[in-house]
């Protein structure tokens, strides 16, 4: 497995890191077993960075790595997680101290360490002093209790500011052949700066996967309101992705590595992280394949950039995403 640096003075991770989202159950039920035995698969992959999250499966990620943490033991992994959304109802942002501080500690508890390499403001609100947030983060940092910081789902200019400020290590926004908003910008400000950009999505939520998503399994409850996965939007986007399945296997790739080496692509400083419940798919990531000027024109032809037919966030999903194009 290759590696690259989170950010100019962090850690060494793997090139290729993984999202827990899914062992919190978002995209369909899972089991601790099942959830073990695919942190196993990547452990002996050589991935070395887990993303997760508070609000996954609502501590339920974190608690599940937790505990395979203990059983493993490894060595060298850096773990990042996230706050800022409170899943209410209603739902809302909030990034007081008080509660960034309290999660923080609950995701540390789950975790069972002392210090995460990597805590992102999972979205930012809008009305509290970006500095006054950073803060926080910096007084976070000094207590040992993170390593860094990061940003989630936002514009260039929130993290020229945020950066400023105190560096930023790593910025996570959705990026893949179907959402490529970051690169009119994001992805070139990261670079600039030295800020890791950590894609999240980058298997658009499944449908690059070897075989089609079934319009059967789509009844988690992210996708069934999302307009990418319903009604004709779904049947156009299956059909486009179907040309680039048809391109891979004509060549003997998987559909999933050779998105993800698409993505990894994009800059030395871009690490994807997809995510799966199951051993089996995370093994369909890893034989990345080499991806020249040919092979990337001819995808270029055939997902074009803005393929994608529908929003990728529902009116309900979209709250403080920062939208700068």
């Amino acid at each position: 497995m290759q590696k690259r640096s989170l950010g100019i003075r962090g850690p060494e991770i793997s090139a290729l890191g993984f999202g827990a989202m899914s062992l919190g159950g978002t995209f369909g039920p899972t089991t601790e077993a099942e959830s073990f035995d695919c942190l196993d698969a990547m452990l002996e992959a050589g991935i070395t960075f887990i993303d997760t999250a508070n609000i996954y499966g609502m501590g339920v990620s974190e608690e599940v790595i937790g505990r395979w943490l203990a059983s493993r033991r490894p060595q060298g992994m850096v773990l990042a997680t996230k706050a800022g959304i409170v899943s209410g109802p209603p739902r809302r942002i909030d990034n007081s101290p008080a509660y960034l501080r309290a999660e923080l500690e609950a995701s540390l508890r789950r975790l069972g360490v002392e210090r995460v390499d990597l805590f992102y403001l999972h979205r930012r609100e809008a009305d509290r002093p970006l500095a006054e947030v950073i803060g926080t983060l910096q007084d976070l940092e000094r207590a040992g209790k993170i390593g860094g910081y990061g940003l989630s789902e936002i514009a260039p200019e929130t993290l020229r500011e945020a950066h400023a400020l105190h560096p930023c290590r790593a910025v996570q926004n959705e990026y893949s052949l179907w959402s490529r908003q970051p690169e009119l910008g994001l992805v070139q400000e990261c670079a600039r700066l030295g800020v890791s950009f950590v894609a999240f999505s980058p298997l658009a939520r499944g449908m690059l996967g070897n075989a089609p998503l079934p319009a059967a399994a789509v009844t988690d409850w992210f996708r069934r309101d999302n307009p990418r996965f319903t009604g004709a939007n779904f049947l156009r986007n299956t059909a486009r992705i179907d040309r680039f399945r048809a391109w891979c296997a004509a060549r003997g790739w998987s559909v999933p590595a050779t998105a993800l080496a698409w993505v990894m692509a994009a800059g030395p400083h871009v690490v994807p992280i997809p995510g799966t419940r199951r051993a089996e798919r995370l093994r369909e990531w890893l034989d990345l394949p080499r991806l020249g000027p040919a092979e990337r024109a001819e995808i270029e032809t055939i997902l074009p950039a803005g393929f994608a037919a529908g929003d990728r966030y529902g009116d309900g999903q979209i709250l403080a995403i920062e939208r700068y194009c």
